[in-house]
């Protein structure tokens, strides 16, 4: 059985526990109360883009779900095993969080997957279907982008599915009553990791935009809530 990485993670967490456990501990004192993250993060399961790395968060900031290519399912309680759903629906009617933020990345493999070789490219038991839920935008981005150069086509489809999934999460009639209500605001978020660019969706100019501020976030996304 492999070791070498394993060893690796476990002096990791020593050094966590030594440096920074033993250096925070009014802020886990706090959190061994409960938390009250200001935010769900739905972002991809991509080792390169970890959204409390890109967003330099302490512990208890971020209520974080990761999935293939950050993709929210539509609304369908069918009594299935929905675990993003679940995951929304923990964040805004237990934690009640004022935020969600959409995370996509540059380079993803699973939206690769489908430009490379349409839903059935991505391959496997369960990735294929999954990554369906954004097979028809992608579709039509890659007609529309036809003959534009491959890095240009590939991004303009990861951010397709971020737009794919803040209209599914709309669909969710919970977080359209907190949206329309003004209590929650939905954002889509871009992180270029070549770049080390954040760019977030101007629903008045239906394009993506580099962040120039810290606060720009707070402003943009509850329009782009209703974007679909």
């Amino acid at each position: 059985m492999p070791t070498s990485n394993l060893g690796k993670f476990i002096r990791g967490f020593e050094r966590f526990r030594q440096d920074y456990f033993r250096g925070n501990t009014e802020l886990f004192d706090k959190l061994r109360h409960g938390q009250d993250p200001d935010a769900l993060v739905i972002s991809c399961c991509d080792s390169r883009a970890d959204p409390a790395i890109i967003t330099n968060c302490a512990p208890g900031d971020l209520f974080v779900a990761r999935d293939v290519a950050n993709l929210v399912p539509p609304y369908e309680p069918d009594g299935g095993h929905h675990g993003v759903s679940a995951s929304v629906e923990y964040a805004v009617l237990c934690l009640g969080v004022e935020h969600i933020v959409v995370l996509g990345h540059s380079q993803c493999g699973g939206i690769g997957a489908l430009v490379d070789g349409g839903v059935h490219g991505a391959g496997g038991e369960f990735i294929g279907r999954w990554m369906s839920i954004c097979q028809d935008e992608v579709r039509a981005v890659l007609e529309a982008t036809e003959g534009e150069p491959d890095d240009t086509r590939r991004r303009a489809c990861e951010q397709a599915a971020i737009l794919v999934s803040l209209r599914n999460l709309m669909s969710f009639p919970w977080v359209r009553e907190r949206v329309e209500a003004g209590r929650l605001c939905l954002h889509g978020w871009y992180f270029d990791i070549r770049r080390g660019e954040l760019s977030v969706y101007a629903p008045e100019e239906l394009a993506f935009r580099p962040l120039v501020s810290g606060e720009e976030h707070l402003r943009a996304p509850r329009q782009a809530s209703a974007t679909g």
